[in-house]
């Protein structure tokens, strides 16, 4: 008899205006779950998720309801982590198992409550890096043997060559707050004696005022035509993006795992990245040191110092080169993450 999984999910999770590493990672592994031979049902859910209104909650407790007892439920942390009122009443007749991305908790106090009751009640958590694993169990005191890593996989894609002077730099990030983009525009300003052009990859519309904001600060820099917001890429045009890249540059306030840096890593291109939350792990470390560098959150000035180094010495530039393209070789694939996943799945079915 197959193995039988439902998963609840946010309802824009294929929503090519939404792309999210969440979302990503919620395909990924719930397609690769369906080939490794799980029936998967999808519950998608509609909804404000972290921020649910009643009418959200009482459809996702409808969705519940209808999982038969005994099932297997997974619900993706966007959902979980703010529905404890629907979710703990139903861990006993279902077997509940929460995939979590990013802690609510981390941000946001009011929520850690609710969080930490769903956690607690969940047969196994399943979090993305090992960072937010400690996250979890030092914050809400979860079992050490219930909190699980899969972290994501990478494909490897077309090497980028890379130009002689490395001034291709490309951002992959949503235009939020959290993501630092206001630093990267004071970085740029303090390099703009350099030659370089930046393209910045990622929705427009999640906050139009930090939008607003980054626009007003490039033109008041003078780099409004040096910087190109292109909107969120997927698929062939994020392919073509990461291939034409000489550098990805990540300024991050917060980053659970940072999938935007294995993926430029499997096209052989070094990365710039504050050293947050699990950017280190996806970063990851070659036989003679990282491919790229890691800088503090919040240092324009040093973010800056580090493109000033990148752009400047060319022997830096090889030798980051080199330890990318090594790290491109040994990425973790899809296929990891997703026995990963199953193997947790598998243990609550069967305790």
């Amino acid at each position: 008899m197959l193995p039988e999984l439902h998963a609840v999910v946010p309802a824009d999770i294929d929503d090519p205006d939404r792309v999210s590493g969440g979302n990503a990672y919620d395909r990924r592994v719930l397609d690769g779950l369906r080939a490794a031979g799980w029936v998967v049902t999808e519950r998608p859910v509609t909804g404000g998720w972290p921020r649910p209104d009643a009418a959200a909650l009482e459809r996702l407790a409808g969705v519940v309801a209808a999982v038969p007892e005994g099932g297997l439920l997974l619900v993706d942390g966007l959902v979980a982590s703010c529905a404890a009122p629907v979710l703990v009443p139903e861990v006993g007749r279902v077997r509940l198992v929460v995939l979590v991305h990013l802690p609510l908790g981390l941000s946001d106090p009011v929520a850690a409550q609710g969080e930490r009751d769903v956690l607690l009640a969940a047969s196994a958590v399943v979090t993305t890096s090992e960072w937010t694993r400690g996250v979890l169990l030092d914050t809400y005191a979860l079992a050490v043997d219930a909190v699980h890593v899969a972290q994501p996989g990478a494909e490897r894609g077309a090497a980028s060559e890379g130009t002689h002077e490395g001034g291709r730099l490309l951002c992959v990030a949503a235009v939020t707050a959290h993501k630092g983009h206001a630093d990267l525009a004071a970085a740029l300003g303090l390099v703009a004696d350099l030659s370089w052009s930046c393209v910045v990859a990622g929705a427009l519309d999640r906050e139009p005022a930090v939008v607003a904001d980054l626009r007003q600060r490039l033109a008041r820099s003078g780099l409004a035509d040096r910087v190109a917001l292109v909107g969120a890429l997927r698929g062939s045009a994020l392919e073509e993006a990461y291939a034409a890249a000489d550098l990805l540059v990540l300024p991050s306030h917060v980053e659970t795992f940072g999938m935007v840096v294995t993926e430029a890593l499997a096209h052989g291109v070094p990365v710039v990245a504050s050293n947050v939350g699990g950017v280190p792990e996806a970063l990851g470390h070659t036989g003679d040191g990282p491919a790229g560098l890691l800088v503090p959150v919040g240092r324009p000035d040093v973010l800056a110092a580090a493109l000033r180094s990148w752009l400047t010495d060319p022997d830096e530039r090889d030798r980051l080169r080199r330890r990318a393209r090594r790290r491109r070789q040994d990425l973790s694939s899809w296929a990891r993450t997703v026995e990963q996943v199953s193997a947790v799945l598998v243990g609550v079915r069967d305790a």
